[in-house]
């Protein structure tokens, strides 16, 4: 919580070049099905959160935009290509996936349904496993060291290595 008692939501890209505050209530969120957004996120579909009701900063950095179309650009990072905005006259929304807790950030409706994919509402079928089961076919899970920016603000970033 902020000062006031706002809640307040954190986050930022990949690399870390970018972090933006809300501070206020997020509004709607949701999952879009519409190709922009699959092709956007590089992913089965667009999840984002309306920041309406909030008060939106950004702390480091500042996304570069792409006009999507003729109503909307989309925010992202110019270092890592994390997306991060969508905006349209209506209002601004933040990928939800670019929060530092996007567990807490529950969708409520779905858009663009007429181009979901048809498997994806079967994904929970899947058979799953953890990272850790998985050790024994990617033997270089073992050893990796990510470089991805935690999911809390840092001071600065990256951090300068110990001399």
């Amino acid at each position: 919580m902020s000062s006031d008692d706002k809640p307040v939501h954190t986050g930022g890209c990949q690399c870390g070049a970018i972090r933006f505050r809300v501070e206020g209530a997020l509004g709607d969120a949701s999952i879009c099905h519409c190709r922009m957004c699959q092709k956007a996120f590089g992913g089965f579909y667009g999840p984002l959160v309306s920041v309406k009701d909030g008060t939106l900063r950004w702390m480091r950095g500042a996304p570069k935009h792409f006009q999507s179309s003729n109503h909307v650009q989309r925010g992202f990072c110019g270092d890592c290509g994390t997306p991060l905005t969508y905006e349209a006259a209506d209002g601004l929304a933040l990928a939800i996936g670019a929060f530092d807790h996007p567990g807490t950030i529950k969708p409520s409706v779905q858009w663009g349904i007429e181009n979901k994919l048809p498997y994806v509402d079967a994904l929970h079928e899947l058979p799953g496993c953890s990272t850790e089961d998985d050790l024994a076919s990617a033997p270089f899970l073992t050893d990796i060291r990510s470089y991805q920016h935690p999911d809390h603000d840092t001071k600065h970033w990256p951090v300068e290595p110990k001399q």
